[in-house]
């Protein structure tokens, strides 16, 4: 028997899975118009109304609210490990993408939308299922009616910055039949 053949039976299975569980989110999009952002966002942050699906996926939860500024927590695991054994730098960008953009989302008016124009993220350190759970934090640097701009940073568990990233948002008025 080759080396090879031996290695390969030496491997053995251990097969993880996740549930992913989320709120329909028409209940929160059927608000939205009658909202300001930041109404909108403490209502999503006190659980009276849900959090954006992918929320779930990254187990992440929005811990704070103010004009121009929100906090999520994210809990990192396995399940979003690369090839190499850390965690994507996905979900880190995911994490400052959704702050960036709830931090802008706090600044407009009812019946207004936002996407993500352009990120930038700078990964400084390493990120495992031990390190959590992760800080993410999003703050307006100048609002606007047609763009608006937002910093974020994520630190571990242990407070070291893991993350930062820049980017804007392009505001416009929110089509409730979309």
């Amino acid at each position: 028997m080759s080396s090879q053949s031996r290695d390969q039976e030496t491997v053995v299975s251990q097969e993880r899975e996740t549930v992913v569980r989320w709120d329909d989110p028409r209940i929160g999009l059927a608000q939205l118009p009658a909202l300001d952002g930041l109404d909108f966002m403490r209502k999503i942050a006190a659980g009276e109304i849900p959090g954006a699906p992918i929320a779930s996926h990254l187990n992440m939860t929005l811990t704070e609210v103010d004009r121009g500024t929100v906090t999520f927590e994210g809990i990192p695991d396995e399940s979003h490990y690369n090839p190499i054994g850390t965690v994507h730098g996905g979900f880190v960008c995911t994490l400052l993408d959704s702050a960036l953009g709830c931090a802008v989302h706090t600044t407009l008016p009812a019946g207004t939308g936002y996407t993500s124009l352009e990120i930038k993220v700078s990964f400084l350190r390493p990120v495992s299922a031990g390190s959590g759970p992760l800080t993410c934090t999003g703050q307006v640097v100048k609002p606007g009616r047609r763009v608006a701009f937002a910093e974020g940073k994520v630190t571990d568990g242990e407070g070291r910055t893991v993350a930062t990233a820049t980017g804007s948002m392009l505001v416009f008025p929110f089509d409730t039949a979309s």
